[in-house]
């Protein structure tokens, strides 16, 4: 079940400026250079380890991150994916770095300025008693929140409704990629889905798991209004059928392994 925690802003709360713990930050970028220098600036005075994956850039962005590793090797690590592979992939990519160096979490935001870098604390302190950590843009009203398009806001609502129905959850925002992850969630989930849809896969998992998932409120920030989702999935009805496809293919992934938790949750077919 996700349960949410209080708004406290990390930026005044008294959570560490700084965190220096066995917590890694990672961000998973493609073609970000116009941004991925002033988000590593920001980030780095949260939290001193940061992975970068680079999913195969070509404008730029990898040329940028390959000369602040030499010039911050102590703090950023960079991954380069030789082609595009998919937003999952880079997530996947950082999974296992993140066990592969027995770091006690990690923290996942995006490098397009829409997640801000001060409530990595606070992500890290709500991981003290949860296992997975996930931002909702619809927990809480922003002063200066951005309206969302019309359509993006339909599919998260209708994908949200149909996973809390499916899965025993009380989530408010299936789609927000500022989480925190334990070590120990990071191990027990298999995810395989390498695009935009692998967070369907991964709340699949977290279910069949038994997982504690908590949602603490971030701002609604859209600064890419037009991003591409790939080919057919810019039209919005293939985009959500697919999501449906999505979930009902975990699912019957974790039936068929023998991994169904004792529930009446799981139900076979989508809410369409």
């Amino acid at each position: 079940m996700a349960d949410s925690v209080p708004n406290d802003d990390p930026a005044t709360d008294g959570y560490p400026r700084c965190v220096t713990s066995r917590w890694l930050t990672a961000l998973p970028v493609f073609n970000e250079v116009n941004y991925v220098d002033d988000v590593l600036d920001q980030v780095l005075r949260y939290s001193d380890r940061i992975l970068v994956v680079d999913d195969g850039s070509t404008d730029g962005t990898s040329e940028k991150l390959d000369a602040r590793r030499a010039a911050q090797p102590e703090q950023i690590e960079v991954i380069h994916h030789p082609k595009n592979r998919g937003y999952g992939a880079g997530l996947q990519s950082a999974f296992q770095y993140t066990l592969e160096n027995d770091y006690e979490g990690v923290v996942t935001l995006d490098c397009d300025g829409q997640h801000q870098p001060h409530r990595i604390p606070r992500f890290i302190e709500a991981a003290r008693s949860a296992d997975i950590v996930s931002g909702s843009r619809y927990l809480k009203k922003y002063k200066g929140d951005d309206e969302p398009p019309a359509e993006r806001m339909f599919i998260n609502r209708r994908i949200t409704a149909d996973l809390n129905e499916r899965l025993g959850f009380a989530l408010t925002d299936a789609f927000c990629g500022f989480k925190a992850y334990r070590a120990d969630a990071l191990r027990v989930m298999r995810i395989t889905n390498d695009g935009y849809a692998m967070p369907l896969q991964l709340w699949v998992e977290a279910a069949a798991a038994g997982l504690s998932v908590v949602e603490i409120p971030v701002p609604l920030i859209y600064l890419d209004l037009d991003r591409s989702f790939g080919g057919s999935l810019d039209h919005s009805e293939t985009r959500l059928n697919y999501y449906n496809e999505v979930i009902d293919d975990a699912i019957a992934k974790v039936r068929g392994e023998g991994r169904l938790p004792d529930t009446p949750y799981f139900r076979a077919q989508s809410c369409g």
